[in-house]
């Protein structure tokens, strides 16, 4: 669903622009206080595994395919303000080295992709970990659920912003019923994968799942006829261990996803490729400023054998995206530490 430049005219552009690095801002501040020793490292994975698993499209209908969008997965495991900082920088890396996404239209990719699926997914997601019974299975199917309604969601959002600045005279009841029909069926594969992937995190390490948090129904006892909660259990080995085994993985299940697995992805157009092109919204398309990148378009300039070049250039894209996560993400962690300590980190001699 990455908007190209040409779609949407100048002021809606900007205007998405502000809401955008409105958003971005807030969520800097607020990831500060979801990362911890354990979420920081894992942030900047889950921002490679997005960016790897969007390069697996995988077909939906004749002639149309879709890709996971991340916004659910990203808010499930990391936490809703780490969760927009993830697809945010997916969607920079893509905008700026990969030709994919216009940059005069990355406001309104950050605003549809990063911060309506989040909002959706988390809003539901909560909703639903609230009313089922505690437990792993609840997580596996809530997340589902907000998967799966996050991307018509995006659709929908897609769909205001265009009758607000689209560049061509298009009904937008053809487009909002086309947009919506399309990704209610990607929104399937969508919390399929999503709903795989927490599960299998949670299988191996539920403590790294920011979703599942908290979901532990506390132990009671009787204590002169009434209950009260039972002391706090030990830590279980698991939560004590360091997630660099968990990292590890999950960073060679990135690369061979990106390096290998997508040269069998559909070549099919994604959801809004197909319903611009059909019902004539890509008209005004523009080039992409950075259409002459060495990596444009998901290959490698000047090699030829296309294995190889989308091969390499899905490589270079999950190293490029968890090096930069995972350097913001560490950064916000860094200055979490620093606040919480407060004057009580500078030396007594210091303080005179």
């Amino acid at each position: 669903m990455h908007v190209p430049d040409g779609f949407i005219n100048a002021p809606v552009s900007a205007a998405c622009g502000v809401v955008a690095a409105g958003a971005v801002a807030v969520s800097l501040r607020g990831a500060r206080r979801e990362l911890d020793e354990k979420t920081a490292p894992l942030a900047g994975l889950v921002a490679a595994f997005i960016f790897a698993v969007q390069m697996l499209n995988f077909p939906v209908a004749a002639g149309t395919s879709g890709h996971l969008l991340g916004g659910a997965l990203a808010v499930i495991l990391v936490g809703p303000y780490t969760g927009v900082l993830c697809v945010s920088v997916v969607l920079l890396m893509q905008g700026v080295l990969f030709a994919d996404g216009g940059l005069t239209a990355l406001g309104v990719n950050i605003t549809d992709m990063a911060v309506v699926t989040t909002v959706v997914a988390y809003l539901v997601f909560r909703g639903l970990v609230k009313v089922l019974p505690r437990g792993r299975r609840s997580v596996t199917v809530s997340a589902f659920v907000a998967s799966l309604l996050s991307v018509p969601a995006a659709a929908v959002a897609f769909t205001l912003i265009y009758s607000l600045g689209g560049t061509t005279d298009v009904s937008i009841g053809k487009v909002a019923t086309a947009m919506i029909g399309v990704h209610v069926l990607i929104g399937i594969g969508e919390a399929a994968i999503t709903a795989l992937t927490v599960g299998a995190v949670i299988a191996v390490r539920p403590d790294l799942v920011h979703g599942a948090r908290g979901l532990t129904t506390p132990l009671k006892l009787r204590v002169g006829g009434e209950l009260v909660d039972a002391p706090a259990a030990t830590p279980s080995p698991a939560a004590a261990r360091s997630p660099r085994k968990v990292w590890a993985i999950g960073l060679v299940t990135s690369l061979v996803l990106a390096g290998f697995v997508s040269f069998y992805a559909s070549a099919d157009p994604d959801g809004l490729e197909k319903v611009a092109h059909d019902k004539g919204i890509d008209k005004k398309a523009e080039e992409h400023a950075s259409s002459d990148s060495p990596l444009a378009d998901y290959g490698v300039k000047d090699i030829t054998n296309s294995r190889l070049s989308g091969g390499l250039a899905g490589v270079i894209g999950v190293g490029v995206t968890v090096v930069a996560g995972t350097g913001v993400f560490w950064v916000l962690r860094r200055r979490r530490t620093a606040s919480e300590a407060g004057p009580a980190a500078v030396p007594e001699t210091e303080k005179v």
